[in-house]
């Protein structure tokens, strides 16, 4: 519908027996004897009266439509494109079932752009399915349908990560970003289909680090003297033994003046050396404290039966405790209060 049409705003007929007055198309209108029943002088309707029931006026449905979806036009700054998919897990058959539907605003490293994505289940990172490549547009429509294989005793373990590619004129594959999405906080149940999109994020190209990489967000709220953070995942980790029993885990602990304050645990995963967590912890640190207060995020090994083994650490804190990128996450935490920053650390082994 081009121009919306009113609706009109019916006084129904057990109000009747008022003192109502004809008007000369045919509405009725009440006199001044009830001060509440008067109707606003508006556009007069031409309806007629509906089974002894009286138009008053009329309704603009243009004033009760529903929001617009933003997730079409919010883009935030710095954006390298915007992923839509769909999931639905069947557990008669145990598939669980991906449908890649679009991506919006790539930003390509050329004058063209030909997209198309790879997804995998992990942990396992050596198995994926391929979309379809599109030619020569920013705003690719997939509409795939994708099944993966997956018991739904793991189902919570594994996560969903999607690669999305550039193909140039040499047949070169270029990544572009991607989104990588836990299944775990998810309720994935039969004939429950979640629509989903996330913005696409920069892999971290560079090589992992002799003991690997974890990657968390720092945020400072000073009026509630709260520290936060998020631990969002590691990579490159050295497991001792490659087995589906490992699981590893991270710990977060609160120290001042080099004390032992608190510490807490994101859950394990299972034997990946590429674990995702996205778990927010928070702290209680008062101002006063920052300046003698550090984080300390281990990365832990525990294979069952025996000791937990440590894979990495990694110390963030004020300029007593820490140097280079370390230090810089803290003081840029500092400096942008409320503000979740985000960044890879490599860690430590001592």
């Amino acid at each position: 519908l081009s121009r919306s049409r009113s609706v009109p705003f019916i006084i129904p007929p057990t109000l009747h027996g008022r003192d109502w007055i004809n008007l000369t198309n045919e509405e009725q209108v009440q006199e001044d004897s009830d001060p509440y029943m008067i109707p606003q002088s508006g556009p007069r309707s031409s309806f007629h009266s509906l089974a002894g029931a009286y138009v008053v006026g009329t309704i603009n449905p243009e004033l009760y439509k529903f929001p617009e979806d933003k997730s079409e036009t919010d883009f935030p700054e710095g954006n390298i494109g915007r992923l839509w998919f769909s999931i639905e897990y069947e557990q008669e058959s145990e598939r669980l079932l991906v449908s890649l539907i679009k991506v919006r605003k790539l930003q390509p490293p050329a004058d063209s752009c030909s997209p198309f994505v790879k997804i995998y289940l992990l942990p396992d990172e050596r198995s994926y399915l391929q979309s379809k490549t599109k030619r020569k547009t920013l705003n690719p429509q997939f509409d795939e349908n994708f099944v993966f294989q997956v018991s739904s005793k793991m189902l919570l373990q594994r996560t969903l990560k999607f690669l999305v590619y550039h193909v140039d004129k040499q047949k070169k594959h270029h990544l572009l970003g991607q989104v990588i999405f836990p299944l775990k906080n998810e309720t994935l149940t039969d004939d429950n289909k979640l629509v989903i999109w996330r913005d696409l994020e920069k892999e971290n190209l560079e090589p992992p680090s002799e003991y690997g990489d974890i990657q968390f967000s720092l945020s400072y709220n000073d009026y509630l003297g709260r520290l936060t953070v998020v631990v969002l995942r590691a990579r490159g980790l050295k497991l001792q033994e490659e087995s589906h029993a490992v699981s590893v885990y991270v710990k977060v602990s609160l120290m001042n003046h080099n004390k032992f304050i608190k510490s807490k645990k994101t859950a394990a995963v299972l034997g990946s050396p590429n674990p995702v967590y996205n778990e927010t912890f928070s702290f209680k640190a008062d101002q006063t404290e920052l300046d003698t207060a550090s984080l300390s995020l281990s990365v832990l090994q525990s294979i069952k039966g025996e000791k937990t083994h440590l894979l990495g650490r990694v110390v963030v804190g004020p300029f007593m405790y820490a140097r280079g990128k370390e230090l810089e996450h803290w003081n840029e935490m500092i400096s942008k209060p409320k503000e979740l920053v985000k960044r890879w650390h490599a860690l430590c082994y001592s």
